[in-house]
């Protein structure tokens, strides 16, 4: 659906063209029409753009990775797990995210990049901070051939992750869903020792739960990095040694009271984390269930520019 611009505003337009990416179902259904939103705005402001709303799993990155050589910004209208598909389908392309600029209005569940960075859920301020043109780079990483941007998790909260993913209501999902999980994790988990090397260093000991990440606040809830940086070409990994329940209880009052690390849970940073098991143990890529151990993370060494609030 193209948008062609009409008369244009006071601001001078930053971009040639415009692809916005919506999911639909995104903000309790209100996706396509902050799409529709979005493009009628840029149209005003002198920007040529197309709408494109997905219709399942795959097909934001199937327009990300096909959308016209001339396109110098798109636009990720849902969840993170929109956004996830949108940087998959850039990645596949010749230039990856070369001469592309990301906008995101957080339309998900969790919405945790937007947490992180302060984006706006209204279109007008987010059309406004958008095209000001600041900007930030983001790491990213492969994970058994899948891209993750947030955080990776082997263990329990994979656990949790595939339980809320199993009992969706009509494909959606609420901050509620998770409580449900978290309560059949906590009696039902049973850990599976877990062997860890990074960057070439073969820990000693095993581990209960692992998780990678480049994000500060887990669960867009939790503040777990709130030093990370978005472009140091690492993520900060989190170990966790025991796997009893009076330990996964203390470990879930560390991480609300923002005590991480601390006691028995350790933090390092690396490119390339490798993480195994005598036992399949779940993962998660972003909050999505992806599959079982053994689990190989590469920092890929492309970087995303995202489009970001102008500092005060």
């Amino acid at each position: 659906m193209g948008y062609n611009p009409g008369p244009a505003m006071d601001q001078q337009a930053s971009f040639a063209r415009a692809l916005i990416i919506a999911n639909p179902i995104s903000g309790q259904g209100q996706g396509a029409a902050k799409g529709r939103e979005l493009a009628d705005g840029l149209a005003r402001r002198g920007v040529t753009c197309e709408l494109f709303l997905t219709t399942g799993r795959g097909a934001a990155s199937e327009a990300a990775q096909n959308l016209p050589a001339d396109t110098d910004l798109v636009i990720s209208v849902g969840g993170d797990g929109t956004l996830r598909e949108v940087l998959t389908g850039l990645g596949r392309r010749p230039t990856a995210g070369a001469g592309v600029s990301i906008g995101v209005l957080p339309m998900g569940t969790g919405n945790v990049l937007g947490i992180d960075l302060k984006l706006s859920s209204e279109v007008e301020p987010a059309l406004d901070s958008m095209l000001a043109g600041n900007a930030v780079e983001m790491d990213v990483a492969d994970v058994n051939g899948q891209l993750s941007f947030l955080v990776i998790g082997v263990g329990p909260d994979a656990e949790a992750v595939k339980y809320v993913d199993e009992h969706r209501i009509n494909g959606l999902l609420s901050k509620w869903s998770y409580l449900p999980a978290a309560v059949h994790t906590f009696f039902r988990y049973r850990a599976q020792p877990l062997s860890v090397e990074l960057d070439g260093e073969q820990l000693e000991g095993t581990y209960s739960q692992i998780m990678c990440s480049n994000l500060i606040h887990y669960g867009g809830v939790i503040k777990l990095a709130p030093q990370r940086k978005l472009d140091d070409g690492l993520f900060e990994v989190f170990l966790f040694r025991r796997g009893d329940r009076l330990s996964l209880l203390l470990y879930i009052l560390r991480l609300v009271f923002e005590l991480v690390p601390g006691g028995s849970i350790k933090m390092r940073r690396a490119r390339k984390i490798k993480i195994s098991a005598k036992e399949p143990v779940l993962y998660h890529v972003d909050g999505d269930p992806m599959g079982e151990t053994p689990v190989e993370i590469q920092i890929t060494g492309v970087r995303y520019r995202m489009l970001v609030p102008t500092p005060n």
